[in-house]
């Protein structure tokens, strides 16, 4: 995502008191990673797989904190069977979902998550709200995350490839 809406989406979570920030790293999420790793009041945690993404997010809550999963659209099929257990147990998760296999994709591989994030999202009882424009990210985000803290849901707001931009083959 480009700086700008990086940094809100850092701000949002200083705002609502997010301690701990999971990510696999992704250079669709480069900048907000940065903005994590350098802020001295969140956990930046990187993961070998998201699933491990859901199941800081349960330690985490249990410990009196709020997180947030960073993710791509190609590591949500991963998380599906630990999401089921926290949404079962109603743990609040926000997540960001960068979207590959849409808009420019060079890589046919990103193709079929791609098509089926949000229907397997929703399936699971993951709240999903889309984002099409850059001007909409910060203010989805914001939201998704007081629905996420306040009802304990998990909800992904998932970014279009148009937002932030398809990945090229070099």
């Amino acid at each position: 995502m480009p700086a700008n809406w990086s940094e809100e989406v850092h701000r949002i979570m200083q705002e609502q008191n997010v301690g701990q920030v999971a990510y696999v790293p992704d250079t669709g999420l480069k900048h907000v990673i940065e903005l994590v790793v350098a802020d001295k009041k969140m956990r930046a945690v990187p993961l070998t797989t998201e699933e491990e993404g859901v199941a800081l997010a349960t330690g985490a809550w249990l410990a009196g904190q709020r997180s947030v999963l960073l993710l791509q659209s190609s590591g949500v099929g991963n998380c599906i069977n630990m999401l089921g257990m926290a949404i079962e147990c109603r743990i609040p998760l926000l997540m960001l979902v960068t979207m590959r296999g849409q808009w420019g994709e060079f890589n046919p591989w990103q193709m079929p998550m791609a098509q089926a994030t949000a229907s397997v999202l929703t399936a699971m009882g993951v709240i999903v709200q889309p984002v099409e424009r850059a001007d909409d990210v910060a203010e989805t985000f914001a939201a998704a995350g007081r629905l996420a803290f306040n009802t304990n849901r998990v909800v992904a707001v998932q970014v279009a490839q148009r937002v932030v931009g398809a990945k090229e083959f070099k």
